[in-house]
């Protein structure tokens, strides 16, 4: 009887094991069910990294199944073309977006407004135009930027404002051919830039950017080959090389616009500036100013710091022959100190007489006596 009754017990307590277990499995199983959810069809899925790979399967669209937990999510060498402005709108986990080798031509403006964790995003060699100004601005932990083979001709301003933390910003192989500072100064962190190979016109609508540049290379960016096409003069020559004299003529033109815009009335010549003579017999009447305004000589910056370098080079030159003039003064007045006192104690020496010489007269006396 005891041996049933201990038998029993083993029965009853292992039954209530077995259902705590059974308990916990099932929990496991459903949390596991909504961490990672079912991967899409043909595409590969990681659910360490929380990857999802479906590059290279000739998608036109973009899987509406994707996991909302995915971080990184690798759309390239497909055949998307067009991007709803909601594709997206579930993946606010998403770090990493790869649209590269697509055939993407417009992009909405919204298209990209849930990914607020994005850090990188890689949408090169497709067939984007435009960009509009607003496609970027809910992305603002946004590090690697890669917009190159694509045909953009123009940046619109205020693309990259917010984007705090970009590091790297490639726009090589475009249709650019020129650029606006004021789109590139908000990008503080930015470390790398790629402009090379796009059709880049060297005149005045670069020289701003040129600026920017010289104060980016300053600060420690990496900056790639911005080779000229136009004009023929600066033909694949870096834009980094070329003097800021070449622009002189930029500053002329502005002024010259501005005096347009701004002097009403006959241009300044040299009949103008000439006095007119009164008509004999005829009171002197108060001539008009029409002296035409000086205009100031445009100066680059290279040349104001050449200016400034030769000032305080000319003011160190002087303080140095100065200091030379008084040295050579004083020496001289130390040569001629020394030279009166050799001449004092050579004419002093016969007074003082000579002791060897009173001692050998001495000799001499004694002899004769």
């Amino acid at each position: 009887m005891l041996a049933l009754g201990i038998g029993q017990w083993w029965r009853s307590k292992l039954s209530l094991r077995w259902r705590q277990l059974s308990w916990i499995a099932c929990w496991i199983s459903l949390y596991a069910a909504e961490t990672l959810p079912t991967c899409p069809f043909s595409c590969k899925c990681d659910s360490q990294s929380l990857e999802v790979d479906c590059s290279g399967l000739g998608l036109s669209t973009v899987p509406p199944d994707v996991p909302a937990a995915t971080r990184t999510l690798l759309l390239l060498n497909n055949k998307l073309n067009i991007l709803p402005s909601w594709v997206f709108s579930n993946l606010s986990s998403l770090q990493r977006l790869d649209l590269s080798n697509n055939f993407l031509d417009q992009l909405p403006h919204a298209v990209f407004g849930d990914l607020v964790n994005l850090t990188e995003l890689q949408l090169r060699n497709n067939s984007i135009r435009t960009l509009d100004r607003d496609l970027l601005q809910h992305a603002p932990l946004l590090r690697h930027l890669d917009l190159s083979i694509n045909g953009l001709a123009q940046l619109p301003p205020g693309l990259f404002d917010g984007l705090l933390a970009l590091r790297s910003l490639s726009l090589r192989s475009n249709r650019l051919q020129n650029l606006d500072r004021v789109t590139f100064e908000p990008l503080v962190s930015l470390q790398l830039l790629q402009v090379g190979d796009n059709p880049w016109e060297c005149d005045c609508n670069l020289r701003e950017f040129k600026h920017w540049m010289e104060w980016f290379s300053y600060r420690g960016g990496r900056l790639d080959q911005l080779a000229c096409t136009m004009p023929k003069e600066l033909r694949g020559k870096d834009m980094r090389m070329v003097p800021m004299e070449m622009f002189n003529y930029c500053s002329q033109l502005g002024e010259s616009s501005s005096a347009g815009l701004e002097v009403s009335g006959p241009p300044c010549t040299k009949a103008s500036l000439e006095p007119v003579k009164p008509k004999p017999g005829a009171e002197p009447e108060p001539e008009p100013s029409t002296a035409c305004p000086q205009k100031q000589r445009y100066r680059p910056v290279s040349v104001r710091r050449a200016i400034g370098t030769v000032i305080i080079a000319g003011v160190v030159c002087g303080i140095v022959c100065i200091m030379m003039v008084v040295a050579a003064a004083y020496g001289c007045i130390y040569a001629s100190l020394m030279a009166k006192y050799h001449r004092e104690l050579k004419k002093r020496q016969p007074l003082m007489g000579d002791p060897e010489g009173e001692h050998e007269d001495q000799k001499q006396i004694s002899s004769v006596a």
